[in-house]
C-alpha cells in the first residue's frame, strides 16, 4: 500500500477533545505566534517578513541536516550553499543551549576510560561471586544490571541530545551513519559500559576524518572486539586485558601493543606469511594489521561500495553510477577523506537535482519532527525519543546484526510503520511529553506552536494539495500540528 494512502486515510481519524473556547483560543496563539504571517496563505507582512526559501535550497538544506530549524535556516541563509558546507565539512565546534550543553557535561561525568570501567567490572563481579548464593547475592547482580543499563541510555541520550541540537548537523549525521555502518549491539557482553566511550573515542572524532583513521579507531575499541568475539580468540580473554604486561620474549617484548584498554599480544599472533589482495605481508605484529587495513582501503572496490553507501544514504535508493564513480574517484584521490568525498556528493548536479522525494528513515523521520517542533527549545528527557525509536525499529546500539540497519529507504516504507509515525505525530503535536528525566512535571507546558515564521518560510510553499486541504480541515491547533507532522511532506525529503 503508497505510504501516503495510509497517512491520508489516518487523518481522517483522528478524534480530538476540546471546548470551543479552549479551540478558539488556542487558534489564535497559532495565527499570531512568532512572527508568523497574517493568513495562512503564507503572504508575510512587516519587517520580519522573509521570502521563502527555494525549493531546492528547503530539500538540499533537509538532506545534510537531521530536519529543519530556525536556526539551521538562518545560518544557510547567511552564508550560501557553499559557505555553510565548508563550515559543517571543517567541523565548526559543538554550538549548542546552554541547558542541552550541561545536559551532556553531567552525562560525561559519569564516564571512565574504558579500561578502568572494565578493571572496575571485574573487581566487583568477584566480589559478587565470592558472596554466598541468597538474596544479597541476587540484589548485587541486579543492581549491576540496572546501572549497565542507565550506563547505556546515557550513551543514547548523547547521541539523540547532539543530533537534536548541535550546531554541527553535517558531522551529527555522519556520526549516525558511521555508528551504523560500524554497528555494535548493546546487549552483547560488556558493550552497555563500553558503547559511550566507542561513539566518543572511535567514531565522532574520524567522522569527518580519514577513513582509515576511523576503520583502525573501530578496530581497536573494546565494544567492538567483545561484539565480534574478537576477545575470545585466545584464552585468557586478552582483548579484554586490564592486567599487567604479560611476560614476553625478548624478541616479541618491542612488538608489544597496548592502547587503553586495547592490546596487542604478539604471543598470541602468527607470524607467519600472509597474501592478502595479492600482496605479500611477511610477520611484523600489529604493523601486519595496519597494513591489511591500508591495502583494504585503497582499493576501488573499497571507495566504491563506501560512495554508493553513502549517495544512499543521502540521496535515495539508486544513486547515479556517474554520482558514485565520481565521488569514488575523490576517495581513491584523497586518500579516503570523507570530508571531500562528501563535498563532491552534496555539491554534485544529482544531489542538487534530487527531486524524487526520499522517505526518511525512522531517526531521520523522529528528530526532523522533534526540531521542527520544539525549534530548539530545550527538552529535558530524551525517553520519548528512544521509545519512538524503538516503536519504529531503529534505536541507536540496537541492531543485533553487524550488517546495520538498511540505508534503503524502501525497507521503512510499510503501512504498520506509517501508522505509528502517525501515533508519534500525535503525541509531539498534542501535547508537552518532555517531563524531567527524575519524572518530575517539565516547567515548560502546552503544545508547540508550528504555524510559525519557520513554517511559512521552509515549509507552507512546498506542501502539496492534498496536505494543504487536510490541514485546512484539522478542527483544533493540536490536529493541525498532527496532520503537518504526519504529512507526507515531513516522512520524505
Amino acid at each position: 500500500m503508497d505510504p501516503t494512502v495510509v497517512l491520508q486515510r489516518e487523518f481522517k481519524a483522528l478524534p480530538l477533545t476540546l471546548s470551543s473556547a479552549a479551540i478558539a483560543g488556542c487558534m489564535a496563539l497559532v495565527l499570531v505566534s512568532c512572527a508568523a504571517p497574517a493568513s495562512r496563505s503564507g503572504s508575510a507582512t512587516g519587517a520580519d517578513a522573509l521570502a521563502p526559501l527555494r525549493q531546492e535550497d528547503a530539500l538540499w538544506l533537509e538532506r545534510v541536516s537531521f530536519g529543519l530549524d530556525s536556526t539551521t535556516v538562518a545560518d544557510y541563509r547567511r552564508l550560501g550553499r557553499d559557505r555553510y558546507l565548508e563550515e559543517q565539512l571543517h567541523d565548526p565546534g559543538e554550538v549548542l543551549p546552554p541547558q542541552i550543553a550541561t545536559q551532556i557535561q553531567e552525562i560525561n561525568a559519569h564516564q571512565s576510560a574504558p579500561e578502568q570501567r572494565l578493571r572496575e567490572l571485574q573487581e566487583r563481579r568477584k566480589a559478587i561471586n565470592a558472596m554466598a548464593d541468597g538474596p544479597e547475592k541476587d540484589q548485587a547482580r541486579k543492581l549491576l544490571n540496572v546501572e549497565a543499563g542507565q550506563s547505556a541510555y546515557r550513551a543514547v541520550r548523547l547521541e539523540l541530545l547532539r543530533a537534536v541540537y548541535s550546531s554541527a548537523q553535517l558531522r551529527e549525521q555522519m556520526v549516525w551513519f558511521w555508528l551504523n555502518h560500524f554497528s555494535v549491539f548493546q546487549n552483547k557482553a560488556d558493550l552497555r559500559w563500553l558503547i559511550t566511550d566507542y561513539e566518543e573515542s572511535a567514531i565522532r572524532p574520524y567522522a569527518l576524518g580519514r577513513f582509515r583513521d576511523l576503520v583502525l579507531a573501530t578496530l581497536e575499541h573494546p565494544a567492538m572486539l567483545q561484539y565480534l568475539d574478537n576477545n575470545q580468540n585466545a584464552a585468557g580473554h586478552v582483548n579484554e586485558n586490564v592486567g599487567p604486561t604479560p611476560a614476553l620474549k625478548p624478541e616479541w617484548r618491542d612488538l608489544y601493543l597496548r592502547r587503553g584498554a586495547f592490546e596487542f599480544n604478539p604471543a598470541r599472533h602468527d607470524f607467519g606469511p600472509k597474501v592478502l589482495l595479492g600482496q605479500r605481508i611477511t610477520g611484523r605484529g600489529f604493523a601486519e594489521v595496519e597494513h591489511a587495513v591500508t591495502l583494504i582501503v585503497e582499493q576501488k572496490t573499497c571507495a566504491r561500495f563506501l560512495s554508493r553507501e553513502l549517495a544512499t544514504h543521502f540521496v535515495g535508493d539508486a544513486p547515479s553510477a556517474r554520482l558514485v564513480d565520481a565521488m569514488a574517484e575523490t576517495f581513491q584521490h584523497s586518500g579516503g577523506d570523507i570530508a571531500a568525498t562528501l563535498r563532491t556528493l552534496l555539491l554534485s548536479p544529482e544531489f542538487a537535482a534530487a527531486r524524487a522525494p526520499k522517505f526518511k528513515d525512522p531517526m531521520h523521520y523522529v528528530l526532523s519532527s522533534v526540531r521542527l517542533a520544539y525549534d530548539g527549545r530545550t527538552i529535558s528527557n530524551s525517553r520519548p525519543l528512544l521509545d519512538w525509536l524503538n516503536t519504529l525499529g531503529e534505536a541507536p546500539f540496537a541492531r543485533q546484526t553487524p550488517d546495520g540497519y538498511p540505508l534503503a529507504a524502501s525497507s521503512w516504507e510499510s503501512p504498520g510503520q506509517m501508522s505509528r509515525r502517525f501515533e508519534i505525530a500525535r503525541a509531539i503535536g498534542s501535547g508537552n511529553v518532555f517531563d524531567h528525566e527524575d519524572g518530575s512535571a517539565a516547567t515548560a507546558t502546552g503544545f508547540p506552536q508550528l504555524s510559525n515564521r519557520l513554517y511559512y518560510e521552509a515549509i507552507e510553499p512546498f506542501l502539496s494539495a492534498n496536505t494543504r486541504t487536510a490541514l485546512n480541515q484539522a478542527n483544533s491547533p493540536q490536529e493541525w500540528n498532527i496532520f503537518l507532522l504526519a504529512s507526507p511532506e515531513m516522512n520524505y525529503e
